[in-house]
């Protein structure tokens, strides 16, 4: 690919940007930590291995036992005419990788005439049905659908070979949306290429299966979202409402259409039907009914589009021209189509801008916004990217974008609306965004105010180095502010003191901290201890716990001898893992489930001395109900108040009386808890930012 001014300007950008940051980084946290961002940085993007795809191995038959459950969840129909090996196949594959979800697999026998009726029968657990006479796949899976015992009915091709975890993916999409009416699965050639994720319905009737041929990889098919239609080869839906539409409609008996006609059915009741690329399924397409659409039964797709056609013709006029290439873009039309570009992929289990990242993306993706996710550095982030994908979230990464700015070239057109994450970030994008999406509105996120927290910092350590560089990092955000058309802030504090820098045209906007409430966890008597929270990339979080520790926790303990403190960060420096000298001190580092010490321990501390911003470790401890001790530094502008909601202390003496005095007072420790949780309500839940949001993006 050839280099264009766009790539090279972006690349001095950043290269600027790089040199600026790890310039900062080595005064802040020093030689070894900055060489680790680097080599991170920088780390050769590995290639997509081939799909690795199970397959059951080709054996002689012998008899064996497929999952079975008296109380099914789900009952899987597979119908069958002949094909007895395929079916032999597809029922191995159930019972080597059986799921965890109670199930009943039921066969329906349409009139075979091979080996299936005697190889069924010593198949255990199994469910077999045969049928009187031929009535071909509609009929079949009809009958099917009327013995099912399970809440929920999935239909299976013979010729496939379900994936492991592909069940359960499908079940909890329901429980995730539940607006769902059908969901259909991710199918794959044996070859290990896509070859559908989901299906496209043409003004006309005709069909396109979305992704065919592509990489089961690619971001535009791996992520779950509404389509037209799912094929009837793995799609589950509920009984009662399968029961209640009638059915598969007889009138396209025997085969063809009745999957695209059931989910504009389910879509006429107001519901949803999803792709959910996380269910896969390997799907030997045309082994029954073969491809030739001009004899056999295969003849009956060309008749049975004009059956549709007419009965769907008012749901058609808003479908794509017939002719029309599929592409995200053309699928997501009607939609506010909105791009949102970070640093990295957010991990919302390692600090607080990524859950807020995450929960803005789901709460966009809520309001009917089709959301496209692009991490500047390009790198796929495993389970954090599959996380996005099952919000919805078209989530890109390398080598399928093989630059920003040949991506931005290539997706610009799309947007309505582009949100730039982070100071360095939208200074390296936003002259992008202006020449490649010029129809879109830039909003500016700035996560908290930089300048302010490096200013303050180098105000405690007396460095007029950082002060000058703070003044820099202040300039540089000023200026993106007056470029982008809207500037988020997470607290009015920094809305008002922006107020008096930024000219008065400039547009800012308070949107701050997400949470979601959850349970009140363990009561006050079974709480033990003391608990920290905060990634130790973040230099506020390194210098609050060296302080708590050495000056404060000895105090405290000396009153409370037998409470420990909790130390919960990701990438904690050396200096840190040496409070584990202290008595009653753990570092744990990054701990995947937080929540048994949101729910067990006692007290949460916040013993910040500088920063800026809300502090996403006040409201995680106050959604689950646990008490904060904070200084003032931590609390800024959230709309707490000392004794109410929150203890609030400055000095290290201060800071352990107020500890000491939470950790043994019942009552006190109930009404801040109660509190908490109410703040967190009204200020800082999806709820309380829906209409921010709302007027931002919409």
């Amino acid at each position: 690919m050839s280099m264009t001014w766009a790539d090279v300007r972006f690349m001095l950008e950043r290269t600027r940007g790089l040199i600026r940051r790890g310039l900062a980084s080595l005064r802040t946290r020093g030689l070894a930590a900055t060489w680790a961002r680097v080599r991170r940085q920088f780390a050769r993007h590995p290639r997509l291995p081939h799909a690795s795809l199970y397959r059951p191995a080709e054996a002689p038959f012998a008899p064996f036992a497929v999952p079975a459950s008296d109380a099914p969840r789900v009952s899987i129909v597979v119908p069958v005419y002949n094909q007895a090996a395929h079916t032999l196949g597809c029922l191995r594959a159930l019972a080597e990788h059986p799921p965890s979800v109670a199930c009943e697999i039921i066969v329906v026998d349409d009139g075979s005439t091979d080996e299936t009726r005697d190889w069924m029968t010593s198949i255990g657990g199994l469910r077999y049905h045969v049928r009187a006479g031929n009535g071909g796949f509609i009929a079949a899976c009809n009958d099917g659908a009327a013995l099912a015992r399970g809440d929920y009915l999935v239909f299976l091709n013979n010729d496939t070979f379900p994936q492991p975890g592909w069940l359960e993916a499908l079940l909890d999409t329901f429980g995730t949306r539940p607006d769902t009416g059908l969901v259909g699965a991710q199918l794959v050639y044996p070859d290990g290429r896509l070859q559908e994720a989901g299906g496209v319905v043409f003004d006309d009737g005709s069909a396109w299966n979305y992704g065919r041929f592509e990489s089961p990889e690619d971001p535009r098919y791996a992520s779950l979202r509404e389509v037209d239609y799912c094929s009837g080869a793995a799609i589950m839906v509920s009984t009662a409402l399968f029961r209640d539409l009638g059915g598969f409609d007889a009138r396209y008996a025997p085969a063809y259409y009745e999957d695209t006609d059931l989910a504009f059915a389910v879509r006429a009741r107001g519901l949803r039907v999803l792709y959910q690329p996380a269910a896969r399924v390997v799907h030997l397409e045309g082994i029954t009914a073969g491809t030739d659409t001009g004899s056999g039964i295969k003849a009956y797709q060309i008749r049975n589009r004009g059956l549709f056609a007419r009965k769907w013709a008012e749901a058609l006029i808003g479908q794509p021209a017939a002719g029309t290439l599929p592409s995200p873009s053309t699928l997501a039309h009607g939609q506010r189509q909105v791009l949102v570009v970070d640093a990295e992929t957010p991990r919302p289990r390692h600090d607080s801008a990524s859950l807020r990242m995450a929960n803005l993306m789901r709460l966009l993706v809520g309001e009917g916004a089709h959301v496209v996710f692009l991490p500047a550095d390009l790198r796929v982030a495993g389970e954090d990217t599959a996380a996005l994908r099952q919000l919805g979230v078209e989530s890109w990464h390398a080598p399928f974008a093989a630059s920003v700015a040949s991506w931005m070239r290539a997706h610009g057109h799309r947007f309505d609306v582009v949100l730039l994450s982070r100071h360095y970030v939208a200074a390296e994008l936003l002259p992008l965004v202006r020449r490649f999406a010029p129809q879109a509105r830039i909003v500016f996120d700035t996560v908290d105010l930089h300048f302010l927290r490096e200013k303050r910092g180098a105000e405690m350590a007396g460095d007029d180095a950082l002060r000058r560089s703070a003044e820099r990092t202040r300039d540089r955000e000023l200026a993106l502010m007056c470029r982008a058309d809207t500037t988020l802030v997470v607290s009015p504090v920094e809305r008002d003191m922006l107020a008096a820098l930024l000219p008065a045209t400039t547009q800012v906007e308070v949107l701050s901290n997400l949470h979601e409430l959850a349970g009140n966890g363990a009561p006050f008597a079974q709480r033990r201890d003391l608990v920290f929270v905060g990634g130790f990339r973040h230099p506020p979080n390194a210098d609050a716990m060296l302080w708590f520790g050495r000056e404060i926790f000895p105090r405290i303990r000396a009153r409370l001898p037998d409470v420990r403190l909790h130390c919960i960060g990701a990438e904690p420096p050396t200096e840190v893992r040496a409070l584990q000298e202290i008595p009653g001190v753990t570092v744990h580092g990054h701990v995947p489930d937080l929540a048994p010490y949101m729910d067990g321990v006692r007290v949460a501390i916040a013993p910040l001395r500088f920063g800026a911003g809300v502090k996403g470790k006040v409201n995680l401890s106050m959604a689950h109900g646990q008490p904060v001790v904070a200084t003032p530094c931590a609390v800024e502008g959230m709309h707490l108040m000392d004794g109410h909601d929150v203890l609030v202390a400055e000095g290290a003496d201060a800071f352990a009386d107020a500890v000491v005095r939470l950790y043994g007072d019942a009552s006190l420790w109930h009404r801040l808890s109660t509190n908490g949780r109410e703040n967190i309500r009204k200020h800082f839940s999806l709820d309380a930012a829906r209409n921010a949001v709302r007027r931002i993006f919409f």
